[in-house]
């Protein structure tokens, strides 16, 4: 079993590497934004408290997207047999420690943070090229840049929390799609 965590600012290429870890490796793809939405969309009683706040403008708090995770993966034993790649969580010391004692209450834990390192010049570029080819509102040099400040200020402190526990794997970010996914498994394999 392998649990992965990939981490990286917006427009690092999580999106893109998960999509390789994925069928690489076999591993079961958690995507915190796609779980919330799915439970919102099916109107689970998760979902319901998850969408008030929401709605409010509010954050989701820790504890609820805990409970979310804790469900995917007790409704999916099956699909985890091999290991699962979270994506976009952690976001903060404190739901890492959160995310830790979930996963040791199952008998795992996580094995590596794949963190993909790019320079914030070209994280900017991607960003507004991803938002010209995608139409994504939100593709643009303000909401960008705001983003990544929000990643450096609240969620950039991880790096040193797993580097201290010796998971984190330092990726350039820069080059191929196919070299930076060669980067990743060189890391992964030697684990």
């Amino acid at each position: 079993m392998l649990n992965i965590v990939i981490f990286g600012a917006p427009g690092s290429g999580k999106g893109t590497q998960s999509d390789k870890l994925i069928d690489h490796y076999k591993l079961f793809h958690i995507s915190t934004g796609d779980v919330l939405r799915d439970n919102i969309r099916r109107g689970t009683d998760l979902g319901k408290v998850a969408k008030g706040y929401i709605d409010q403008g509010q954050l989701v708090p820790d504890e609820l997207i805990i409970d979310i995770l804790a469900q995917v993966l007790d409704d999916n034993k099956e699909n985890i047999q091999e290991g699962v790649i979270f994506d976009g969580f952690p976001r903060t010391i404190p739901q890492a420690e959160a995310l830790e004692q979930l996963l040791a209450d199952r008998g795992t834990k996580i094995d590596a943070v794949v963190g993909l390192e790019v320079p914030e010049d070209e994280l900017i570029k991607r960003i507004l090229l991803r938002g010209q080819m995608s139409g994504r509102s939100d593709d643009n040099e303000d909401t960008a840049r705001k983003r990544l400040e929000t990643y450096h200020n609240q969620t950039s402190p991880l790096k040193a929390y797993y580097e201290e526990q010796g998971k984190y794997r330092a990726i350039n970010g820069l080059g191929s799609i196919d070299d930076i996914f060669d980067l990743i498994k060189e890391s992964l394999d030697s684990l």
